[in-house]
């Protein structure tokens, strides 16, 4: 068991102790901290390699078993400082409690700093709101757990500790949350539905592109069902299965019907922004992260957070 006054996870810059149970005899060092710690075991096996672990007051190699008894005491490094600056930019927070949030994030707003995009980004907006925020995840992403594209609206989960981090980055890569998208694609699909498996990578013929058509892919399942057949265009629901870049425009492009306004996968009359029988011409791709469902990494409960759709959408899910 934990020494008494021990915070139940570890925290950067602070000694978390634990007792080793006697059950744990036979274990493994890094599996044993992973599951006690909360933190992943590649996590674990860095910390373990760069000396932040002790058992029994000495460092120990990730495989070592454990004998049971021992007193393991962990240190998590401080974060590094980082060259972001906080930014008051409006934030639309749909859910918040003391580990996590989901933001509605607007199209138009970048995720996070990159090359062209030092600041103006959701990240600044973050740290402005929650100075607390920095070093979790990362440097130059604090608190991010995955992304939306510059121009995708909708849900998207930030962690505000270290172990809701981690706990939520296991769920996204075991693919455990579910991601419900709402997407305008151009013409009338010949199915009510269907699954799209195919492997993306960097396209062949256009390296700044993502696409099926690729030497080294990876993995992409996308499952899509209509929710209404509109003049000229087909209003979808969407859930991938894997968390590619830009899957769900790739995947549904190579079906011929890309989603309206995107300029990248859409070609020549997509960046033309062509109006539709419900609308303008969009000044974006018609893609919204409507719906995310997951599991709360510290209590266990089931989350799920819907976001409201944005005006360039309305026109779309009007039954008449």
């Amino acid at each position: 068991m934990m020494d008494r006054g021990q915070p139940a996870r570890p925290e950067a810059g602070k000694a978390w102790t634990l007792r080793v149970p006697a059950e744990a005899a036979g274990e493994r060092l890094d599996r044993f901290l992973a599951a006690s710690s909360g933190l992943t075991r590649a996590r674990v096996q860095a910390l373990i390699a760069a000396g932040h672990v002790r058992v029994g007051g000495a460092p120990r190699k990730a495989s070592a078993l454990l004998r049971g008894g021992e007193q393991l005491t962990l240190t998590l490094p401080p974060p590094a400082p980082s060259a972001l600056q906080p930014e008051p930019i409006p934030l639309e927070i749909l859910y918040e409690d003391p580990d996590l949030l989901v933001l509605n994030k607007p199209a138009g707003l970048v995720a996070h700093p990159a090359a062209g995009h030092r600041s103006g980004t959701l990240v600044n907006a973050l740290l402005h709101r929650y100075p607390r925020l920095q070093g979790i995840g990362g440097v130059e992403r604090p608190g991010l757990v995955h992304r939306l594209d510059r121009d995708t609206s909708g849900c998207l989960v930030v962690a505000k500790t270290a172990a809701a981090h981690e706990g939520l980055s296991r769920q996204f890569k075991a693919r455990r949350v579910k991601k419900t998208y709402l997407a305008v694609v151009r013409g009338r699909l010949r199915e009510r539905g269907g699954r799209i498996a195919a492997p993306i990578g960097r396209d062949v013929r256009d390296r700044k592109k993502m696409g099926i058509r690729t030497a080294r892919g990876r993995e992409a399942v996308t499952a899509f069902r209509v929710v209404r057949e509109l003049p000229g265009a087909t209003l979808l629901e969407v859930s991938p299965e894997t968390g590619r870049t830009h899957q769900i425009r790739v995947h549904l492009a190579s079906l011929g019907h890309p989603i309206v306004g995107d300029a990248l996968y859409g070609g020549r009359r997509e960046r033309g922004a062509r109006e539709t029988g419900r609308g303008p011409a969009a000044a974006r791709q018609l893609l919204h992260a409507w719906r995310i469902a997951f599991t709360h990494p510290r209590t266990g409960k089931a989350v799920a957070v819907e976001a409201p759709p944005p005006a360039d959408l309305l026109p779309y899910l009007a039954e008449t």
